[in-house]
Formats: C-alpha cells, structure tokens, sequence
C-alpha cells in the first residue's frame, strides 16, 4: 500500500506557502510568514495508517524495565496492557496520542476513523489501565520513562481534555489514575534535578518541560506549572551562544538548541524572549535566509538510531515555526525562522514511511505533532 509512500509524502509536501494547508501570522506586518494550519485528508490518511499498525502489534519489542525479581520479568503486552505496541511504551504512547489527536482536528468523514476509535476502545479499558498503574507503582522502576514518556502520557490526556466529548471523557476517566501518579511522581522528581538535561534524545529535560508545562496550564496545576517555570528559569534564563552549528548529533531526534527556545517562549514575555533569543542563538539572519541551519540526514534508515535524525527534522520545525510567533511584530528574524521550518518540514514529512518499523512506529507522531500545529497554542485546530 505504502510502497511509494516517501516519494508521495514530497511530492505533497513541496507545495507553496505550507505543506498542506497554511496560515498567516496573526501578529505580523509580512503576510508572507504562513505556518500549518490544517493537515490534509491525505497526510491525515498515511499518519493514521502508521499508528493503527503499530498500537496492536506487540512485537518487534524494546522493554525497558528495572526488576527486582526474575518473576517481574514478562512479555510486553502483560506487563504494559494498555501501551504494548509500537516497539516500546512511549512509543505506543505517542501512537495512541496520535490517533485521539487526528480523530479531535482531523477530517471528520475519514474512513479510518471507526478503526481507530475500536482499537482505542480495545485499549484503553479500565482492567488495562489499572495494570498500567501497577507497572507505574512497581518499587524498582525507579527512572523509567521520565522524563519522555511521562510527558507523553500528560500530552494524551491534554488532547482527551480539549476534545471534550462523551467518548474522550469516558477514555480519560480510565486514564487519569495514572496521570495523578505521573503528575505526583514528576513534582517529586523536579526539585531534586540541579541541572538541564541537554541531549538530543529521550532524556532531554526541555522537551518534556514543555509538554508538562502545557498539561499543567490545561488542568490548572499551579504547583506543577511553578515548578516547571522555576526549573526552567534557573537552567536556562542566563544561557547564551548555544553551540547549534554542533548539531545535530548522529542520533538526535530533538535539538537541544531550538528545544530550549521552544520552552523558552512558553515562560517569557515577548520583548524579554526577544532579547534572551539574541543572546541565545545569536546566529539567526536577520535578512531571510534559510542556508544557516540544513536539516539532518538520515543514511540508513532500517537503524532505529540513525532513523531518528527524520524525527529531528519535524521537531526542528515545529521549534522553529513557535519561536518566530513568539517574537514581536517587524523582528527581523522571523523571515528565516519560517523559511528554514519550511524546508525542516518538507523533509520530515517526506521521510515518514512504513518502509522500515524503526521510523514507522513513531516519525508519523512527530509529524503529526508539527501538521496538526500542536506545539503553539495547543489547540489551534478546528475539526474539518
């Protein structure tokens, strides 16, 4: 079905202005700075295909597990009832985020969409969630999934939240026992983190701040949005000349760079993002051109490292679409700020493929995340 599908996703994704459907700054005086705004039935289609393939399909399987017993040790779809898929749990969390994510601001006479919704229900049971709760309580689990995953989880029951309909709120009320673990776990964890995590992969701290810090705005945690501000604060207000030309590094699917400003816009007025981005990353043009930051390549995509520089390539631009929003209107970088999102995107999204399941099981999530303009206000989209 797919056996041309990187070839289709460029040719639909080089189209002008935005890659399937676009909208201009609100809050600027260039009509030409267009970010997404819609993600067409086509990408909608191919995303949904990927993420319906995988939520069930428990093997090829990573378990990440810390035991203290031999008997703790099982097979995935026991020891994860409801996350089981996908090749690892925050992976199968992401693909079921996907899913909720495209049935709220996706076209809604999809044919997909009757699937999706019985798989979900299949999944997302009260017996199976409670066994995810109890995999969450284990005594030796010590740091699994934190922080990724975790923030993960909280970005699927952000969606569930802001869809607000009968079957969204009947999936959440099975989900939130475990969301009130993560949440309590997280606030334990974040006073005692003395430095930033500055990878490009899983463990980055910036990533998850931000998804955690929209969950907390969402549900109104003010202890938990404090603690993610006064964190953020601490490692990064006084941050300057980020190292971007180092990256990205052969096994990045987020950049450490543009991440943190990501986080950044969500915590600082305007006119002081502005002036703490100069300081930052210094390097941005002032004068429209896109040639200063060129997107990864991936040289081998059946490895499940290397496969991750697609993801890099969504991530980026979703940084870099947020960032150039967040700057005042008439900032002189905003120009190439959106430019180079363009060409990240054009060549993330052509690159998610059901080719090879190490990009299969999750590049579609990242995508989805940048199409569906997640990352700005969190709820930018109305259903079609």
């Amino acid at each position: 079905m797919f056996a041309s599908f990187r070839i289709v996703l460029f040719a639909v994704t080089i189209m002008p202005a935005a890659l399937s459907g676009g909208r201009a700054l609100a809050n600027s005086d260039d009509d030409n700075l267009v970010y997404p705004s819609t993600i067409s039935p086509d990408l909608a289609n191919r995303f949904s295909a990927l993420a319906l393939n995988c939520i069930q399909q428990e093997f090829p399987n990573k378990i990440s597990r810390t035991t203290s017993s031999a008997e703790a040790i099982g097979r995935p779809r026991e020891i994860f009832p409801t996350f089981y898929g996908c090749f690892d749990w925050h992976s199968a969390v992401h693909g079921h985020w996907l899913l909720v994510r495209l049935l709220r601001v996706g076209p809604q006479d999809a044919a997909w969409r009757d699937e999706a919704i019985k798989k979900l229900n299949e999944n997302f049971t009260a017996e199976n969630l409670a066994g995810e709760v109890a995999n969450f309580s284990r005594p030796a689990r010590g740091s699994w999934e934190r922080p990724y995953g975790l923030a993960w989880y909280l970005q699927l029951t952000t969606e569930l939240r802001q869809w607000n309909n009968e079957q969204s709120k009947s999936w959440l009320k099975r989900l939130e026992p475990l969301e009130i673990d993560i949440a309590n776990s997280l606030k334990h964890w974040l006073p005692k983190l003395a430095y930033p995590i500055r990878l490009g992969t899983h463990n980055q701290s910036a990533f998850a701040f931000g998804l955690m810090l929209d969950w907390a705005r969402e549900v109104g945690d003010a202890d938990m949005e404090d603690l993610i501000i006064s964190r953020s604060l601490a490692f990064h207000r006084h941050d300057v000349n980020c190292p971007i030309t180092y990256e990205p590094s052969g096994e990045d699917f987020l950049s450490p760079c543009l991440m943190e400003a990501d986080l950044m816009r969500r915590i600082l007025p305007t006119d002081q993002f502005a002036e703490w981005l100069k300081s930052f990353l210094p390097g941005i043009p002032n004068n429209g051109r896109v040639d200063w930051l060129k997107p990864g390549i991936v040289k081998d995509a059946s490895d499940g490292k290397l496969v991750h520089l697609d993801g890099v390539n969504s991530s980026r631009a979703w940084n870099l679409y947020n960032i150039a929003r967040a700057l005042p209107k008439g900032d002189a970088r905003k120009s190439a700020l959106v430019g180079t999102a363009k060409i990240h995107a054009n060549t993330g999204v052509a690159a998610v493929s059901d080719e090879h399941y190490s990009g299969s099981h999750w590049l579609a999530s990242f995508a989805t995340y940048l199409m569906t303009d997640r990352g700005w206000s969190g709820d930018s989209l109305t259903p079609q």
